[in-house]
């Protein structure tokens, strides 16, 4: 949001490591460390921004739901708006919340926003609209003025430029930890980056590169995949295990995906009803949808706002990835043998391939399996 000329009063954060980049990056502003403990606002604030942990909510996490320990933190955000009524209100969370539990934490939630007389609007929108990542989050914007939030959240759309090209035509992003269930295939980008354990052991997506070596990204590569300056984490480090750096990365919103969306707010565009649609009573919520104050509408809107031209990914990493190591290639290689899932031609004899290639560097034995 400060890329788009919006300042912070007050910042609020428990996890230390994230304390210590903010300490660095914020040095003037405040930062308050439990928001549980944070009685109001300043007085100037009129935009409160608020990511409550997903943990509950994530497919990756406990999925306990919107009133899990830590998701449910997401009700000190209306104690706050109880105090004083912030004229806007924006959240970002992970996509799969719209369809937890039958659709009922977003049930809970635009409920609460609606009883205390707010407007909202929401949308999902897909980071690799900016950058070589694919990553989808929620974000919700809700406002008690006489503005309109679809003005601002869904407004802009555009058509990804993207063809299919074979696997020596460019860099495939996957996820080496998954492979019975499914892959987080992405063509000429990564899959989402995760956070990691909540220990700090790091689970960065795995990288085919066109040559056929598979690597997984340098941590400052992956600050580059979400918009920051390389090394942006690195105050992190003095106190905590440096691989804290990719929780942080995991973590954080895509600068990017903040700044289209500081812009909106400042300078709102207007929008079009013809994309509204009817809204089912129950289940799973659409991927995007507004309430006007009077009812609740599903809206088609794609997750792409706009389609930044960008190089190829094996353009875009300017460090050396790291080769997968032999332990993660086997097991992905094991699941991968007992799946039902269906993988590009040539892909698994690609990891053979490089299993043999860092077995033999490492001067281990290693006997090929079937091919594909």
């Amino acid at each position: 949001m400060a890329a788009s000329g919006h300042e912070a009063s007050v910042l609020c954060e428990i996890w230390q490591p994230a304390r210590a980049v903010l300490a660095a990056k914020f040095p003037d502003v405040p930062c308050e460390a439990d928001v549980r403990a944070l009685r109001s606002l300043p007085g100037e604030v009129e935009l409160l921004v608020g990511g409550f942990p997903c943990q509950d909510l994530s497919q990756a996490g406990r999925t306990a739901g919107i009133g899990g320990e830590k998701s449910g933190l997401v009700d000190q955000i209306f104690r706050l708006l109880d105090d004083r009524r912030i004229p806007w209100v924006v959240l970002e969370n992970v996509s799969f919340m719209l369809a937890l539990d039958q659709g009922r934490a977003m049930h809970t939630l635009v409920d609460a926003f609606e009883s205390r007389g707010y407007r909202w609007a929401y949308r999902v929108v897909n980071t690799q609209a900016f950058l070589p990542q694919r990553r989808n989050r929620v974000l919700f914007v809700a406002t008690c003025t006489d503005a309109d939030p679809a003005d601002v959240v869904l407004i802009d759309e555009a058509a990804p430029r993207s063809v299919e090209r074979p696997l020596d035509g460019c860099a495939h992003g996957f996820y080496w930890t998954e492979g019975i269930r499914g892959l987080g295939w992405a063509q000429d980008a990564i899959p989402t980056l995760k956070n990691g354990s909540t220990i700090g052991i790091p689970s960065p997506p795995a990288i085919l590169l066109p040559d056929g070596q598979v690597v997984t990204p340098d941590i400052r590569d992956a600050e580059r995949l979400q918009g920051f300056e390389e090394d942006w984490t690195l105050p992190a480090v003095e106190g905590f295990r440096p691989s804290i750096r990719w929780s942080l990365v995991g973590n954080a919103v895509s600068t990017p995906v903040a700044r289209w969306l500081g812009e909106k707010l400042s300078k709102p565009g207007k929008y079009d009803d013809a994309r509204d649609r009817s809204l089912r009573a129950s289940g799973s919520w659409p991927s995007a949808a507004r309430f006007d104050g009077h009812v609740r509408r599903a809206v088609e809107i794609s997750a792409f706002p706009v389609w930044n031209d960008r190089p190829a990914l094996t353009d875009f990493l300017r460090y050396p990835g790291k080769p997968l190591s032999i332990r993660a290639t086997k097991g992905f290689l094991e699941r991968t043998e007992r799946s039902s899932l269906r993988f590009v031609a040539g892909f698994q004899d690609r990891i053979r391939a490089h299993l043999a290639t860092v077995s033999a560097m490492q001067g281990e034995a290693y006997t090929p399996m079937a091919a594909e």
